[in-house]
C-alpha cells in the first residue's frame, strides 16, 4: 500500500490560513512571499499545495525575490505544476515590482549624491546580463531633465558616441551630465576603457560649458562612483 503524501488542498485550510482570505482579513503585509506567489499561481501539483510549491521555488533560489525575477518562462516551467500561464504571471508580477521601484526613484528627481543615482538606475540596469550605457541630463538645480540610454552592448562592453551624447545635451539645455553603465560581472573596478571614455566625454563637454558630474558603474548590489573616488 502506498503511503505517498497527498497535500491538503488550500480550499480545506482554515479560512485565516488561505492566502487570499488572509490578505482580505489581515492585509497584504501579513502574507509571506510564498503566500503571495501562491495567489498568483492559484494551485500547486498533486504532491504540493500552491503555497508549498511556492516555498520550494523560493528556497531553491535562496528565498531571494531578485533571483526569482531573473528566471525565464522555461526555467519556471521546470517546476511541476507551473505551466506557461503561471510562469508568465510570476514574471509579470516581478516586472511590475521592478517598475514600481523605478517610478519611486524617479519621484526623487533631484540628484543629491552618487547613491541617489544608484537608487534610480539599479532597477533599470543593475541586474542585466549585458552592458548598457545611460546618461542623466540635469538642469542647474541638479534635477533630471531626461535619462537616456545612449547604447546597449554585449556582456563585456558597449560603445558611446560622444557627439550624440552632447548633441542631446544641447537640445535639452542641460547644464550637466551624469554617466552610468553596468558591469554584468559584478566587478566594480573601472576598466581603462571606462577611464578613457570618462576623460573624453568630460573634455568634450567642458568645451560646451557642460559639466560631467560623475560616472557610475552599477552592479546588482553596489556601485562605483568616479566622483566619490576622486577620478573626475
Amino acid at each position: 500500500m502506498s503511503h505517498e503524501r497527498v497535500p491538503l488542498s488550500i480550499k480545506n485550510w482554515a479560512s485565516g490560513d488561505r492566502p487570499r482570505e488572509k490578505l482580505l482579513q489581515k492585509g497584504k503585509l501579513a502574507l509571506t512571499d510564498a503566500e503571495l506567489i501562491a495567489i498568483l499561481i492559484g494551485s500547486g501539483n498533486r504532491k504540493e499545495s500552491a503555497v508549498e510549491l511556492s516555498q520550494r521555488i523560493l528556497s531553491l533560489h535562496r528565498n531571494n525575490l531578485s533571483m526569482l525575477g531573473k528566471l525565464s518562462v522555461q526555467q519556471l516551467m521546470n517546476f511541476k505544476g507551473i505551466g506557461e500561464a503561471k510562469a508568465i504571471s510570476i514574471i509579470a508580477a516581478m516586472e511590475l515590482g521592478r517598475r514600481r521601484r523605478t517610478e519611486e526613484a524617479l519621484e526623487q528627481v533631484k540628484i543629491t549624491s552618487s547613491n541617489s543615482v544608484y537608487e534610480l538606475l539599479q532597477p533599470i540596469i543593475g541586474e542585466l546580463a549585458h552592458e548598457e550605457f545611460w546618461i542623466l541630463y540635469l538642469n542647474n538645480a541638479n534635477k533630471i531633465i531626461e535619462q537616456f540610454q545612449i547604447s546597449k552592448g554585449g556582456i563585456t562592453g558597449t560603445l558611446v558616441d560622444v557627439r550624440i551624447t552632447l548633441r542631446r545635451a544641447l537640445e535639452l539645455g542641460a547644464i550637466s551630465l551624469i554617466l552610468a553603465h553596468n558591469h554584468p560581472s559584478g566587478n566594480l573596478n573601472p576598466s581603462e576603457a571606462d577611464k578613457q571614455l570618462t576623460t573624453k566625454l568630460k573634455t568634450a563637454a567642458e568645451s560646451l560649458d557642460i559639466k560631467v558630474l560623475d560616472h557610475l558603474i552599477v552592479t546588482e548590489k553596489s556601485y562605483f562612483s568616479f566622483a566619490d573616488e576622486g577620478l573626475l
